[in-house]
């Protein structure tokens, strides 16, 4: 058995084109830890932030550090007392640890086996290589933070991105009336997920219209972009009185200090991957994938990535 792997790797911090592709040696799971071939790994806009050097105070590389934080593969090999799952096992999890080394733009990762979860039957390996950290961050700030309800109105801001669409389509399983906000080309691909309502920043006041649609205010404003758009439904006044924001993007937003205000950085969670595995094999979640990139490639994506326009999910496929 080889004891080499390919893998996207970078030395140091940089632009993207820091990052190579070549080989590593093949990681050994240790006690309580999982060997996954990864089949495909999301493309997030933090793995270019990583490669960039802006998390390393709070997350600190070694190197050669891989990138990459979303997986969905194969249980290869499991380490001592780990016993949850066995070799062919499909498994998907979000891969983020306490430093950037082991990451899954790589054949193979080793990881605790506390963050996996059986993945979802019914869509391809591709799509749920794309849904662990959109997922959770999604779950974790519509459900964890902002306590979202069944009735509740929810305005999503940046709602074509990745958050965005696991966003959507979480929002509506739990019952709640969900206004999406992105451009006007991305419409259709908001109401196709299940958003009742879109707004088009480039050619609206984003607050305005909300205001329009919901002359009530909404009970949770969820911050998924780095745009205007936040500040236009601030100064409209859209939410309403005991309402939540919650950001991704934004950890100490100017705004008043009476308001319920949570910032999200999404955390590992088996458990709540599970309970996404049940909604996707019920049909009720599915995950757009509008371009995959090879190893070779990874350099492309980060700069596909940077952006921040991009539609559903880019996945790379070692």
């Amino acid at each position: 058995m080889s004891t080499q792997m390919n893998a996207a790797f970078f030395e140091e911090f940089g632009e993207p084109d820091v990052v190579q592709s070549g080989k590593l040696p093949k990681p050994e799971p240790g006690e309580g830890e999982v060997l996954v071939r990864v089949k495909s790994a999301g493309l997030n806009p933090v793995d270019y932030f990583v490669v960039r050097g802006f998390l390393e105070e709070r997350i600190p590389a070694e190197f050669p550090a891989v990138p990459g934080w979303d997986l969905a593969g194969t249980v290869e090999e499991t380490g001592f007392a780990a016993s949850r799952f066995k070799p062919g096992d499909e498994v998907y999890a979000y891969a983020r640890r306490p430093f950037i080394r082991h990451g899954t733009f790589a054949e193979y990762v080793i990881i605790p086996e506390s963050y996996l979860a059986l993945r979802p039957q019914i869509i391809s390996m591709e799509e749920t290589g794309g849904i662990p950290l959109v997922g959770l961050t999604a779950w974790q700030s519509l459900f964890d933070a902002g306590n979202l309800q069944q009735g509740q109105t929810v305005l999503i801001l940046g709602a074509s991105g990745g958050v965005g669409t696991l966003a959507i389509q979480l929002a509506k399983t739990n019952g709640a009336e969900v206004i999406g906000v992105a451009s006007k080309k991305n419409h259709g691909y908001m109401k196709e997920l299940g958003a009742d309502h879109t707004i088009d920043y480039s050619d609206n006041h984003v607050g305005e219209a909300a205001s329009a649609i919901a002359p009530g205010g909404v009970d949770l404003i969820f911050d998924c972009s780095r745009g205007d758009a936040f500040g236009q439904v601030m100064e409209a006044g859209v939410l309403k009185e005991g309402g939540k924001i919650v950001s991704i993007t934004k950890s100490k937003p100017d705004i008043p200090e009476e308001i319920d205000f949570s910032y999200v950085f999404v955390e590992p969670n088996a458990r709540q991957l599970e309970q996404i595995s049940e909604l996707a094999d019920a049909g009720n979640i599915r995950v757009p994938v509008t371009k995959t990139y090879s190893l070779d490639e990874v350099p492309e994506a980060l700069k596909a990535i940077e952006k921040l326009h991009t539609r559903g999910k880019i996945v790379v496929t070692p």
